[in-house]
Order: structure tokens, then C-alpha cells, then sequence
């Protein structure tokens, strides 16, 4: 097939009264106008939004860091306060450690006078049976 062979699309009848010609122009441009004038509206209503937002989130962003300082502070007293008491829970549990030793160092010296008082004792009771048998 050639190019020739081609169909043609029809032209458009042109306007044969004046009228119809000035009537749509005048559509065309209020449908242009309606259209750019209202998604243009719009796009600057957005761009309004989207500046008046990112400030707002400038602001929270700054708030938001200097919370996050001020709760790192915590967290270090905080931690301060976990490491004193873990201190003092180390030195109740040395004191308890101290006590039981001393406690068995008494309970030996405890024994060790029993044993010397059990001796005495027995010097003792000799020496009286030998004062009233005669002997000294």
C-alpha cells in the first residue's frame, strides 16, 4: 500500500457564521481558564500547606532534640543511681561475709573456753579430791 493509499481523516466543516466561531473560542478559553485557574489554585494552596508544614516540623524536630537530651540526663542519673545501689548491695553482702566469719572465729573461741574450762574443771575436781584424802 502507498502513502497515497492512505485515508484521509475529514476536516472539520469550518464555522459558517461568525457566531459559532466567536462561541468556541470563548469555550475553549473558559475551559483553559477554568482548568489552570483551579489546578493552579490548587498547587499553590498545597505549596502553602507544604512551607507552613515543613516549619511546623522544624520546630518539633528542635523540641524533639532537646527532649532527647534532657531524657539522656535521666538516664545517666538514673544509671548513677543503679551503679550506688549495686555498690551498696556489694558492700551488705562483704559486711555479711565479715559477720560470718567473725561468727566462726567466736563459735572457735566459744569452744576453746568451754575446753579450757572443761580442764580447769578437771584440775580442779583432782585437786579437791587429793585435799580431802590427805594429799597435797
Amino acid at each position: 500500500m502507498s502513502a497515497s493509499a492512505l485515508p484521509v481523516p475529514p476536516t472539520p466543516p469550518s464555522p459558517t457564521h461568525p457566531q459559532t466561531a466567536e462561541a468556541r473560542a470563548a469555550f475553549t478559553a473558559s475551559l483553559l481558564s477554568a482548568g489552570t485557574s483551579t489546578v493552579e489554585s490548587d498547587l499553590k494552596s498545597r505549596a502553602g500547606d507544604l512551607h507552613a508544614n515543613t516549619a511546623t516540623i522544624d520546630k518539633q524536630e528542635q523540641a524533639l532534640l532537646k527532649e532527647t537530651k534532657n531524657l539522656g540526663r535521666e538516664g545517666d542519673k538514673w544509671q548513677k543511681v543503679v551503679d550506688d545501689g549495686a555498690r551498696g548491695v556489694k558492700e551488705t553482702g562483704d559486711v555479711q561475709n565479715w559477720a560470718e566469719m567473725l561468727e566462726r572465729d567466736l563459735c572457735v573461741l566459744e569452744d576453746t573456753m568451754a575446753m579450757v574450762d572443761e580442764e580447769a574443771g578437771n584440775v580442779n575436781q583432782a585437786g579437791s579430791h587429793g585435799l580431802a584424802n590427805g594429799h597435797r
